[in-house]
């Protein structure tokens, strides 16, 4: 039964080889410095020389050393009782000459010619009547210095590599030191107390006993008395190099080596405790025990690799189902089903697999909803890109041929709606954005099982791509008729607009602080807001002047609608004769400077036909409204009491979008008052038109008081309607996109992946599986059925113990 544990374990050993298994075998391990007489201990213990000799190191992979004991053979026909076998080789060996050669060869193909190491092991069987079950792994010899063309860190290396085996608490150390060398200097001895401290499972091997100077011996050594091990020293006496040029027989040299122990001096009384036969015997006692001990835990061990192997088999799947087209269907219609579950809980953020540690699935919409696109709005200035000579452009090109009175309403339309349209970029990259992510989410919508099909799983990830792509196009579009429906109709009545263009009025139409003078005192007072005429020219003393020197049919017969408001003015204030003129009028010497011919033909006329009244304001009422904004409140001259008397007359004129052209005939009068002033105009230079003309009333581009006074509030209107459309936008570009792309996305995904793949001609196609799973799947059962036969072999094993 003893035999029959260890050719179990060898049987183990070669099949968690080939498999790759993790069960740690009970085996012994030979450990030792090089030279310290390791492989001449092995070849002893076989009984033939097999193994590599040379200087330096020799042993370069480990070799795992089966000896099988086998009864001599009865028949005459087999010619031969001992051979050996190599696991990466399907031959047996006769002679042990090949044997040597072959793991030479073997050694030379996987760790090369320079020297080096490798941890990949040589297995090798000797079957002989000779020698006794045993397991033992010849590890290479420990080394200090990198000797040749060797690694410069070839002992990192080697105690790497024994550490690898003798950690394992399934080993047995055997730890072979050189009698002639201090045991305080032994690395084996060193590395064995590493990993087992106490003792327990380390065989202590004492070589060349014959080679101690005279005079000294090992004795308290073998005995235990200097450096205790449970299982004890075992002394040695093997070949020399001498013995083995002679050639002497391995049977000679275990003569000899009795002979030694019988006639030393020191050892004849613990002779029957050393030698090779006697170390022999021991390793295979030791060996049985400790694997009898380890019985036990092997089998929990099993139990519990037999499990994950089951596990990880369940996993790859049973392919005997595939080649049912019934079990095929109903495994493709699982997966699309778990496919699209998991690519709506991504959105949803129900997922079970939820990264703690960054956003995931929806989570990283709603940021570009909230973060990317609502900061990608909000840095976006309503009037960074327009100048004041764009405003003055605008508003000089809206209203035609004609002066304007007001700030005409179709100026605040032509430049708004290309501030509005400066959304339309970052919504259609919102739309982009949110596409790339629910992409991502698809691409990572998978499992262990789906992974199984490669194909499959590229079929269900274009099915959703496709999908995604269709619905991308009537988000992209809706998103944008988003943009043209605010550019379509410009909702100046919005409750938001209009009290935030109330607010920007009442802060530019509030005068500034200025000093009231008496009205009776002839003093000349500061200019008022009034001293701009209507058209934008200064009323002033040199105007008049200027007016009185050119002939002008101003006062004389008027065309048919000539009539300007600055002459109505001028007719009421001559019935106010009790009002004294003010001398000098008022002063404003700079603005008429600036003026256009037009505008100074109107200037004109308004200082040959008027003069100032300083009492004609004070019939009206100070209220801010835009007339006060373009005309002056409390200022005297003729301007400043006809807005009066408008302002009482209850004309009501709105700020701005009220079409004047018809509505008053003084006003009327007064737009077409510089036609006949035209008719004299041939001071000036008139030439044809440049290609571009800017809207500047000089050629320095300086702004009148009243053309700044439009830009600034051009200016805060469109401040003010821009952020009514961005708030608009900013709220529905995200449900656009969650209604059209997102919601109609999770909603179709099932219906198309069935509708696209559920098809009887594609299931063989769509299940084709990747070989390296089908390559692996196989060893996965292979190594499963290997567990179950050694379970059922150990538990053979513990019933006849029993």
């Amino acid at each position: 039964m003893d035999a029959d544990l260890i050719r179990l374990v060898n049987k183990l050993q070669d099949t968690f080889a080939n498999l790759g298994g993790e069960l740690d075998m009970p085996q012994l391990a030979v450990v030792g410095s090089q030279s310290a007489g390791k492989s001449s201990v092995l070849e002893t213990i076989v009984g033939r020389d097999f193994l590599p000799r040379g200087s330096g190191i020799v042993t370069r992979r480990p070799l795992v050393l089966q000896l099988i004991h086998t009864p001599v053979p009865d028949s005459p026909t087999q010619t031969y009782n001992e051979w050996g076998q190599f696991l990466h080789i399907d031959k047996r060996f006769t002679d042990f000459d090949d044997i040597r050669r072959e793991i030479e060869q073997e050694t030379f193909r996987v760790a090369g010619q320079n020297k080096g190491i490798s941890k990949l092991p040589i297995h090798l069987r000797i079957y002989s009547p000779n020698v006794l079950d045993l397991t033992l792994v010849d590890l290479p010899g420990l080394t200090k210095i990198p000797v040749g063309d060797q690694p410069s860190d070839i002992e990192r290396q080697i105690r790497s590599l024994v550490l690898d085996y003798i950690s394992k608490p399934n080993c047995v150390i055997l730890a072979v030191s050189a009698a002639n060398v201090d045991l305080a200097n032994s690395e084996a001895l060193k590395l064995a107390r590493q990993t087992d401290p106490q003792g327990r499972r380390t065989i202590g091997v004492l070589t060349k006993l014959d080679l101690m100077d005279a005079g000294t011996n090992a004795l308290d050594i073998l005995t235990g008395r200097v450096y205790p091990l449970k299982l004890g020293f075992i002394g040695v006496v093997n070949r020399s190099q001498a013995d083995i040029n002679a050639e002497k027989s391995l049977a000679d040299a275990l003569e000899a080596e009795a002979d030694f122990f019988r006639a030393h001096p020191a050892y004849r009384n613990i002779a029957h405790k050393n030698g090779t036969r006697y170390l022999a015997k021991t390793l295979n006692q030791v060996l049985m025990n400790h694997i009898r001990d380890k019985l036990p835990d092997m089998k929990a061990r099993l139990n519990t690799l037999m499990g994950q192997a089951q596990q990880e088999l369940n996993s790859f799947g049973d392919a005997a189902i595939y080649g049912d087209k019934n079990q095929q269907g109903a495994l493709i219609l699982r997966l699309m089903t778990q496919f699209a579950r998991d690519f709506v809980a991504s959105i949803e953020g129900t997922s079970v697999d939820i990264s703690t540690k960054e956003l995931s699935g929806g989570a990283r919409i709603y940021y570009i909803f909230n973060d990317v696109f609502g900061h990608a709005l909000l840095a976006i200035d309503a009037t960074h890109n327009l100048d004041n000579q764009d405003i003055r452009t605008a508003i000089r090109n809206s209203t035609g041929p004609r002066p304007s009175l007001f700030v005409p309403e179709i100026a605040f339309d032509l430049l708004v709606k290309p501030q509005i349209k400066l959304l339309e970029a970052p919504s259609l990259r919102c739309v982009e954005l949110v596409y790339e992510e629910l992409v991502k989410i698809c691409h990572n919508c998978t499992s262990s099982e789906l992974q199984r099909f490669p194909r499959l799983h590229a079929q269900l990830v274009e099915v959703v791509s496709e999908l995604l792509r269709e619905r991308l196009g009537p988000t992209t579009e809706y998103t944008q008729s988003l943009i043209d429906i605010q550019t379509a109709y410009i909702n100046t009545n919005h409750p938001a607009f209009v009290s935030g263009s109330a607010a920007a009025a009442s802060a530019l139409t509030s005068p500034p602080p200025k000093q009231v003078l008496p009205r009776h005192k002839h003093l000349e007072p500061p200019q008022p807001a009034s001293a701009e005429s209507l058209n934008g020219a200064s009323i002033t003393q040199e105007d008049d002047d200027e007016s009185t020197d050119e002939p002008s049919p101003v006062n004389g017969t008027a065309g048919r609608d000539a009539r300007a408001v600055s002459s109505t003015v001028h007719d009421r204030a001559r019935g106010r004769a009790s009002a004294p003129p003010i001398p000098g009028g008022a002063v404003a010497g700079s603005a008429h400077r600036h003026q256009s011919p037009k505008a100074h033909h109107h200037s004109s006329r308004h200082a040959s036909g008027s003069s100032p009244v300083p009492g004609a304001a004070g019939s009206g009422t100070a209220k801010e409204t835009f007339l006060n904004y373009f005309f002056g409140q409390n200022g005297p001259g003729p301007l400043a009491g006809s807005t009066a008397e408008r302002a009482n007359a209850g004309a009501g004129i709105a700020p701005v979008g009220r079409d004047v052209s018809g509505a008053d005939p003084a006003l009327e009068s007064g737009l077409m008052a510089g036609k006949r002033s035209l008719e004299r105009s041939t001071a000036f230079d008139m030439k044809s038109l440049g290609k571009h003309i800017e809207a500047a009333s000089d050629s320095t581009g300086h702004m009148t008081m009243r053309e700044e006074m439009e830009t600034n509030l051009i200016r805060s209107l469109i401040q003010s309607y821009f952020n009514i459309v961005r708030q608009t936008i900013q709220d529905l570009v995200p449900k656009a996109v969650m209604h059209l792309l997102v919601n109609n996305t999770s909603q179709q995904v099932q219906n198309r992946l069935v509708a696209s793949l559920y098809k009887p001609e594609l299931f063989g196609e769509l299940l084709n599986e990747d070989e390296a799973l089908v390559a692996e799947r196989a060893r996965v059962k292979a190594l499963l059925d290997a567990y179950r036969d050694a379970f059922k072999t150990l538990s053979e094993v513990t019933l006849k113990s029993t």
